[in-house]
């Protein structure tokens, strides 16, 4: 019998990379739109404070948001697996058990953030009144990681599915609310910074219930809960969501430093590193999107052996982060006089956007290729080489760059470090992805060789070989 769901065993590669890539940064593009509008609605407050506190509750935030997406891959991953062997109902129970784990988990997680904050901030160089608003802040939104956690989790699969509108619109839907609210809570209600933080609060539940009411409509729901394959199913769980959250936590760190560096040289610094990191995923919403749409493409011809599939996957989503970077980039540099207008940016903060705005951002060709050669090492049972991958890109490929580049640049060399250094871990990001590729091959065609087996039986060995 066909295997109906794994929708990515046939068909053009590439329309289903653009076709994945584009529903999945519309959503991103919504989440990451309201947060640049979060800025501007509180530039306007005219409090330059708030600006800076924003950024630094932006660095705790990206670190709790990245455990959550540590976990989605660990579900999506073993999802697109048991779709790609034709075994929907090992993908119901796969998601059914990595959401209960991560549930609990960012119940704890948020828990020892919560009651730390004064303390984590100070380690990301808040101080005085600004410490103060950015604790505000976060207590409104450290609770709800965990339904972040779940519509993050849920999207995941849904994407895993091959359900790319439908992920799509659970994100949609979470930036439509928050553009909604914002105004009416920070102006009309006159909250305040606090506002922004009661308006995402609010979209990142409705983001849960839109992403998780299809999973039961369309795809059954949770599986029955039974100890023994809730605790057999830990272990894959953990082994690809384990180092998937330390991989992504890395990128935070990184942020952390450079956040840290930035308040060397004063509150303008930290405002136009905040305001960059907002035009970041705005600008390349596409890049951050790719690291999960191509995931289940890889994952369910992975799982159907379907290794030529695999690579060519691989490649031509490498070329479409050149391309569609080098279009960017142009769009950035002539429009960089409207963007610093809009934030109302002056001094070193207009400084920073427009060495953003420039060739500079071609650095992030490099980031792709990083974030690609991510979600392959994901689905193809070597997450811990994602980990080596972002943490050496978000230490050695950041911190001693960056305090080269300040010494010499001030603040804006804090951001031409920053871009920069990833360009050396990109090459060898590129190099291990495609070495992967060959030896999931050579490992199939090893397995393969002996008895005749199944086409199915063959799949199902090679993969749980690793776990």
């Amino acid at each position: 019998m066909a295997n109906e769901q794994a929708k990515f065993l046939q068909g053009s590669l590439i329309g289903h990379i653009i076709t994945m890539s584009l529903t999945a940064s519309v959503g991103l593009l919504a989440i990451f739109a309201v947060d640049v509008v979060d800025m501007i609605f509180i530039s306007m407050l005219g409090i330059s404070e708030l600006a800076a506190a924003i950024g630094f509750a932006g660095t705790i935030i990206f670190f709790s948001s990245s455990m959550s997406i540590g976990l989605s891959i660990a579900a999506g991953a073993l999802v697109a697996k048991s779709l790609g062997q034709n075994n929907p109902e090992r993908a119901k129970e796969a998601f059914t058990h990595a959401l209960m784990f991560g549930f609990a988990f960012t119940v704890l997680v948020s828990s020892l953030i919560w009651f730390n904050l004064h303390t984590i901030t100070g380690w990301v160089g808040a101080t005085g009144s600004t410490q103060d608003m950015a604790v505000g802040y976060l207590q409104i939104i450290v609770p709800t990681m965990p339904f972040l956690m779940c519509g993050i989790v849920a999207s995941a699969t849904l994407r895993s599915h091959g359900a790319a509108k439908l992920s799509m619109a659970a994100t949609l839907t979470a930036g439509v609310v928050n553009a909604v609210l914002d105004p009416i809570f920070i102006f009309t209600l006159d909250m305040g910074l606090n506002g922004a933080a009661w308006a995402s609060a609010i979209s990142r539940v409705a983001m849960t219930i839109v992403a998780l009411w299809p999973i039961f409509r369309r795809y059954g729901g949770f599986s029955s809960l039974k100890l023994k394959p809730v605790f057999k199913d830990f272990r894959p769980i953990a082994n690809i969501a384990f180092p998937a959250m330390l991989a992504n936590v890395a990128m935070p760190v990184g942020i952390a430093f450079v956040t840290r560096i930035s308040a060397i040289y004063g509150e303008e610094a930290v405002a136009g590193m905040a305001i960059i990191a907002r035009l970041t995923p705005i600008s390349f919403a596409l890049i951050f999107a790719m690291s999960g749409a191509i995931g289940p493409i890889i994952g369910q011809n992975f799982g159907a052996r379907n290794f030529d599939r695999v690579e060519m996957a691989y490649r031509q989503s490498v070329m479409l982060v050149a391309i569609y970077v080098s279009a960017m980039v142009l769009l950035l540099y002539l429009l960089r006089v409207h963007i610093a207008d809009a934030f109302n940016a002056v001094g070193t903060t207009r400084d920073l956007i427009y060495l953003f705005c420039g060739p500079l951002s071609l650095a992030w060709i490099f980031t792709g290729i990083i974030f690609v050669s991510n979600a392959a090492y994901n689905n193809l049972g070597h997450p811990y080489y994602a980990t080596w991958i972002n943490w050496g890109r978000n230490t050695l490929g950041i911190a001693p760059i960056v305090y080269v580049t300040a010494k010499f640049w001030g603040a804006e060399g804090v951001l031409i470090g920053q871009m920069l250094g990833g360009v050396l871990v990109a090459i060898v990001a590129f190099i291990l992805a495609r070495k992967t590729i060959n030896d999931a091959r050579k490992l199939d065609a090893a397995k393969t060789e002996g008895p005749a087996m199944g086409p199915n039986e063959r799949s199902f060995k090679v993969m749980n070989h690793r776990q």
